[in-house]
């Protein structure tokens, strides 16, 4: 890896002129002026012409990266590998599972009569596009294993189609529902619940807000239209309902969420015509979620009561908070996950960050501990109907491995090990550190990176943060961050407040008007970096995605000198206006809103990406946005605005580019050839603008 100043600057034409009026909003007497506003009409011709421009330039930058080829096919070759998903046995006896001879933009679904056994082809969604831009999102069986839905998400969008196969002869029944949105298909006899929007406007389908989430039955041989309406709430428009069916269908539970940091939870007895919901929890304050209904008992996981969480039983006839029985307590430790194998739970907890799990029996009693292998993430397939356990292990620079496991000597077999050319795991270093922020929190921090790389403040490193929804970030192996790692750079992921690491008080500290610690831990992040000479801030890129991406804008417009390049993906971007689009609404009880208050607005204006970018000459680093046209979880219009803003500031001579993909999403069932683009594209403009010739060793 050669580090040079020797790079020729790449000419850069005059920025597009985006589309603009003279809108200007008044929060609680103050007025903020939002002049790009033309751009939140993704489909108006001024904008896609803006569009068109934007991707035009960026597109030739990017092409004239010398080196851009050659990643673009290392890349190819460090994803060229089979990837085989976590086998499961499903309810006609036969094991499931994904698979991917490499370079397959989508994962083809498999199944045999034994776990990896002689495979069978099942549904390959690669079939559905013939660019792959259709994914398989999700698989459910009928309780008598003759049917199989399945859902699928087009071009990257959050709406779902739902379709069913028989599962004998793989036939696809006529059977389709449309306008679908964070479901599944939950079987009950012959046929499923699911949770539908109404049809939106024509032409609107990805920006405006979705309303009056509902929840339906669909009868198989039955159109759509004639699906019966089990729930809806049209008092609380902006809601998620959803349904789960348990005990052999004997109960249906709903929670509904989306207007607080957790979800309501009602049950219905089925097994008596007419009956009423019952009320488990009536407020939206906390998480409770349903483990499974075994011998009449419902086991709930819930932090009501318990910030690190627990796992209550209850009496589905009685369910009221007063008659809850705790069975596994609370602990110091996270726990982040509960599943069942026959009469016991495996229980999954975080410690600082990293998976560690345990077999224990229905009254919480530790049976053994699950041994994994290093710091890493883990994943399991059971059932309480069979005693069959499949475990999945990954890490940074440990690709993932399969296991089975037989609870009954407490001993796992590996199954399966991925293999990765050119991969010695044994040439890496995955160490945690935990570092002070502002206030003196102390923050965890993995740093991974190639054996032999010396502290010596010229390490290209490469900052990663989210902070924000109690998302968790577990180490997780990355075919792709292998490019980084084996080139030198220092990747370092920091667990930042507004996570679910230490539970929901290490939650709630990043929230509304506490985001603040959020963008002070990632700093914090960078100046320990710094400090402890892994590197110098002409060498430090960040990056980050969806809330993540909003912590890259608010980061680089506060600290700007502290980094050399700034990767914002699909992020929100305009704090003022966020809960107006689509699902938007259902951020506020992390972030707030600017109708909330007028302290509330002045915190929110305070931090905004959008409204915070420098103007005065101050050198920003090098910026590439990237977003997506089939956006609909963060609109494009955020990337757009922000994007526009920041080309007509004067931030200094570094680019300032967007990078808008069509027929993508938020990132979820993007096929590969897609990725391995994007990939190189990012991966390029880090490296040419820290100065470095990846190619040159």
């Amino acid at each position: 890896m050669a580090l040079t100043a020797a790079f020729s600057a790449i000419a850069l034409p005059p920025y597009p002129a985006a589309p603009k009026d003279g809108t200007v909003d008044d929060y609680f007497g103050h007025k903020v002026a939002d002049p790009y506003r033309p751009l939140e009409d993704d489909t108006a011709s001024v904008t896609t012409a803006w569009v068109e421009a934007e991707n035009a330039i960026t597109r030739d930058y990017l092409d004239a990266i010398p080196f851009r080829g050659t990643l673009r096919k290392r890349l190819e070759a460090l994803n060229n590998y089979t990837k085989t998903g976590l086998v499961g046995k499903m309810k006609d006896g036969k094991y499931y599972w994904f698979a991917n001879n490499g370079l397959q933009n989508q994962s083809v679904l498999y199944r045999s009569d034994a776990p990896y056994g002689t495979p069978q082809e099942v549904l390959d969604p690669n079939k559905l596009s013939d660019d792959g831009t259709v994914a398989l999102t999700g698989i459910s069986m009928s309780d008598d294993g003759k049917y199989l839905a399945y859902t699928i998400s087009r071009s990257g969008s959050d709406w779902t189609e739902i379709y069913v196969l028989d599962a004998k002869t793989l036939k696809l029944l006529p059977d389709h529902i449309e306008w679908a949105k964070f479901t599944g298909a939950e079987w009950r006899g012959d046929g499923f619940f699911y949770s539908a929007y109404p049809r939106p406007e024509a032409g609107k389908e990805f920006s405006n807000a979705n309303e009056y989430h509902s929840v339906y039955f669909h009868k198989l041989g039955t159109p759509q239209s004639a699906d019966e309406l089990i729930f809806e709430n049209r008092q609380e428009p902006l809601r998620f309902h959803l349904a789960r069916v348990t005990d052999k269908g004997n109960y249906l539970l709903l929670t509904g969420s989306g207007q607080g940091t957790g979800n309501m939870l009602s049950v219905r007895d089925m097994r008596k015509p007419g009956s009423k919901w019952l009320t488990i929890e009536p407020t939206q304050n906390n998480d409770i979620s349903p483990i499974e209904t075994i011998n009449g008992t419902l086991y709930l996981y819930t932090n009501i009561d318990a910030p690190n969480y627990r796992i209550v039983a209850v009496d589905p006839a009685n369910p009221a908070r007063e008659n809850w029985r705790t069975v596994v307590p609370e602990s110091k430790h996270v726990l982040s996950g509960v599943d069942v194998t026959g009469d016991k739970f495996i229980l999954t907890y975080d410690y600082d960050a990293a998976h560690r799990a345990f077999l224990t029996d229905l009254n919480g009693k530790t049976i053994s501990e699950i041994k994994l292998p290093t710091y890493g993430s883990v994943g399991f397939n059971c059932g309480s109907d069979h005693p069959e356990v499949f475990y999945s292990f990954n890490s940074f620079t440990y690709p993932s491995a399969i296991y089975s496991y037989d609870s009954a000597t407490g001993t796992s077999k590996l199954m399966k090990q991925t293999e990765v050319p050119g991969l010695n795991s044994d040439d890496y270093v995955t160490e945690q550190v935990f570092y002070p922020s502002k206030d003196g929190t102390k923050i965890p921090m993995f740093i991974i990176y190639k054996k032999g790389v010396k502290r010596d403040g010229t390490n290209p490193t490469l900052l990663y943060g989210y902070g924000g929804f109690a998302v968790t970030l577990n180490p997780g192996f990355n075919a792709n961050r292998l490019l980084w790692l084996e080139n030198g750079g220092v990747y370092a992921m920091a667990n930042l407040r507004g996570g679910n690491e230490y539970g929901e008080a290490w939650h709630l500290a990043g929230t509304k008007l506490n985001k603040q610690n959020v963008f002070d831990d990632f700093i914090g992040a960078a100046e320990y970096l710094i400090a402890q000479g892994w590197t110098k801030p002409e060498h430090l890129a960040i990056q980050g995605g969806s809330n993540g991406g909003l912590l890259i804008g608010a980061t680089t417009n506060q600290r700007p000198e502290l980094f050399a390049v700034a990767i914002p993906q699909v992020g929100v971007m305009d704090m003022m206006r966020y809960h107006l689009f689509t699902i938007g609404w259902n951020w506020a009880p992390d972030y707030g809103t600017s109708a909330d208050s007028p302290e509330m607005a002045k915190y929110l204006l305070a931090y905004s990406p959008l409204h915070n970018i420098k103007n005065d000459g101050t050198p920003y680093p090098a910026i590439m946005v990237t977003t997506a046209d089939h956006d609909d979880r963060v609109v494009p219009a955020h990337s757009f605005k922000y994007a526009a803003t920041l080309q007509a500031a004067n931030t200094g001579d570094k680019p300032k580019l967007i990078r808008i993909d069509s027929k993508a999403g938020h990132g979820a069932g993007k096929p590969i050839a897609k990725i391995l683009d994007e990939q190189a594209d990012i991966y390029s403009f880090i490296f040419y603008n820290l100065g470095i010739d990846p190619t040159k060793k």
